[in-house]
């Protein structure tokens, strides 16, 4: 178009306004276009067949510089880390949010009561039954699911949106049911499956925690042996041998635009 206008002044090209001209270029509004035209020293009066040969160079290496910016931009993806009870998904986030805090994670909500050393709005948003019914209500969840038949968890969608709109990546640490559910609303995110070293020492971590009595315990295993199995479902998986290691192993492919590997079926 602009071409045409220096060519041809007097053509509908050449006749447009600058400014109109401006807007019409994609994420380009009103503030940004008011922003570039004093920058570029070009009156809003101005046709685009009506420019100096510096307004017109200046120009077009504002429309250059912009279109090298969009070339490289990236958009956000959201990042699944999921697994059985007791393979260690909190900790591993944690170490995250700790250690890597160019790494944006996804606070989920629950109805159950925290844990020693869990804190409200970093740990988990904390809600009680009544408060959890309105955000399902108000379809203010991505995702949510009763977990061990006790208590629920969701996932808060506008702050992932948000994240993701502008361009960044979100690591959400869910169960696998929440994972299904996100990949069956958001198919482009990315499912890491987190493994422990052996089912040995997932029974030593669920046993040695202490936070479930032994009758609780003994059917969150049940339910761990079921749940091992969906690893097939995941596109990539880590194994729990060393907490700081499987952090960087989740990082570097939350990091990584490779296309995911098939999923076995």
């Amino acid at each position: 178009m602009l071409d045409t206008a220096i060519a041809e002044p007097e053509s509908a090209e050449g006749r447009l306004r600058v400014t109109e001209f401006l807007t019409s270029v994609p994420a380009i509004g009103t503030t940004k276009m008011q922003r570039a035209m004093v920058e570029l020293e070009i009156a809003s009066s101005k046709r685009l067949g009506g420019l100096g040969k510096y307004q017109r160079q200046r120009l077009r290496e504002f429309l250059s510089s912009r279109e090298a910016v969009n070339r490289g931009r990236r958009s956000g993806q959201l990042i699944v880390l999921a697994g059985p009870t007791a393979v260690g998904k909190g900790t591993v986030s944690s170490y995250i949010r700790e250690n890597y805090p160019n790494v944006l994670l996804s606070v989920s909500a629950t109805t159950r009561p925290p844990r020693p050393g869990e804190i409200d709005g970093v740990s988990y948003y904390f809600v009680d039954d009544a408060e959890f019914d309105r955000l399902i209500a108000d379809g203010e969840l991505l995702e949510w699911a009763t977990v061990h038949n006790a208590y629920r968890y969701g996932t808060p969608q506008a702050p992932i949106q948000a994240a993701l709109d502008a361009g960044t990546s979100v690591l959400l640490e869910i169960d696998i049911q929440g994972a299904r559910s996100v990949r069956a609303s958001m198919p482009e995110a990315k499912l890491i499956f987190l493994l422990p070293p052996s089912w040995d020492e997932l029974v030593r971590r669920l046993i040695g925690r202490g936070t479930e009595d032994s009758a609780e315990q003994q059917r969150r295993l049940e339910t761990a042996k079921v749940e091992l199995d969906a690893v097939g479902e995941f596109d990539h998986s880590v194994v729990n041998g060393s907490v700081p290691e499987a952090a960087r192993e989740v990082v570097e492919l939350m990091e990584s635009r490779r296309s995911a590997p098939a999923r076995q079926a």
